[in-house]
């Protein structure tokens, strides 16, 4: 009984006091921003935040609401690139300008309902973080993806050949991101050969080369010849001294090499000239 006395105590106080309370609140909250937030868009979201929040008090079904909002609030701070400290702080300093008007009060019901008051804001801050961090790392996922996609490039060579190539360390998300614009290339372009250049790979170890013969098979099962390119000297004696077997798969030096064998195998002639030039021409049949 007591407590519910004191609870709507407070709740008045929120009511009678709400533009000093939320203009104390946004202060607060922007004080560690420093100018990265303009105040009137702060106020605005923190304004409904708050009528939510006194909504919430009259009816428990309103929580949701509230809720709905802390996680928007979440994910645009996200996205602006705000710390998990920053974004609680906007909830966490509705405390602090509440307090402010309960010790002008000085009442004892005011003191006992701010206990409460801030046991519920404590609830909403921690959901509020947890809301940041799932936020967060939808973001870095989703950057993660499209970085890997930047990082696998299919590009056309000639008529009916198509490069892959490949920069870093691959392993087995990249290498579906290989396989899947590899494949959608050999689709879209008709090409019949697709040469894999490893070049720009640091190492190959059992599990890389396990990556490649896949993406080989994957493009195989189209009907696509693949050559690998960019055999290094120290990748041949890994390659070697590991024991990793490529089959049938034609492996080249250079990129240059790659290119030179799969426009011969396509019924193109490559004819030297003087060095550092060369002459193509297509066979006649």
């Amino acid at each position: 009984m007591q407590e519910n006395i004191s609870r709507r105590h407070v709740e008045a106080l929120l009511r009678d006091n709400e533009d000093g309370i939320l203009g104390r609140w946004v202060q607060i909250s922007n004080e560690p921003l420093r100018g990265r937030a303009v105040e009137n868009d702060t106020r605005k979201e923190l304004q409904e935040i708050y009528h939510a929040f006194l909504r919430s008090m009259e009816d428990p079904d309103g929580a949701s609401e509230l809720r709905g909002l802390l996680s928007d609030l979440s994910r645009s701070r996200a996205r602006q690139g705000f710390t998990p400290s920053e974004t609680a702080m906007a909830v966490f300093g509705l405390k602090e300008a509440v307090y402010e008007f309960v010790e002008t009060d000085g009442g004892e019901e005011a003191l006992r309902g701010f206990i409460w008051l801030s046991r519920t804001i404590d609830g909403l801050g921690l959901y509020t973080f947890e809301s940041f961090t799932a936020a967060r790392e939808k973001i870095i996922t989703d950057q993660t993806e499209q970085l890997l996609e930047l990082s696998t490039p299919v590009v056309k060579l000639w008529e009916g050949i198509v490069a892959v190539p490949l920069v870093g360390t691959l392993d087995s998300a990249r290498t579906q991101v290989v396989m899947e614009k590899l494949l959608q290339t050999l689709v879209d372009t008709g090409s019949e050969y697709a040469v894999i250049d490893i070049t720009g790979v640091p190492a190959v170890d059992t599990q890389v080369a396990q990556h490649l013969l896949k993406t080989v098979m994957a493009a195989r099962l189209m009907g696509a010849n693949c050559v690998i390119s960019g055999i290094r000297p120290q990748i041949a004696h890994t390659i070697v001294t590991l024991g990793i077997e490529f089959g049938d798969i034609v492996t080249k030096a250079t990129l240059a090499d790659a290119l030179s064998y799969a426009l011969r195998q396509s019924g193109v002639q490559v004819a030297g000239m003087r060095p550092g030039r060369a002459a193509v021409r297509a066979e006649e049949a």
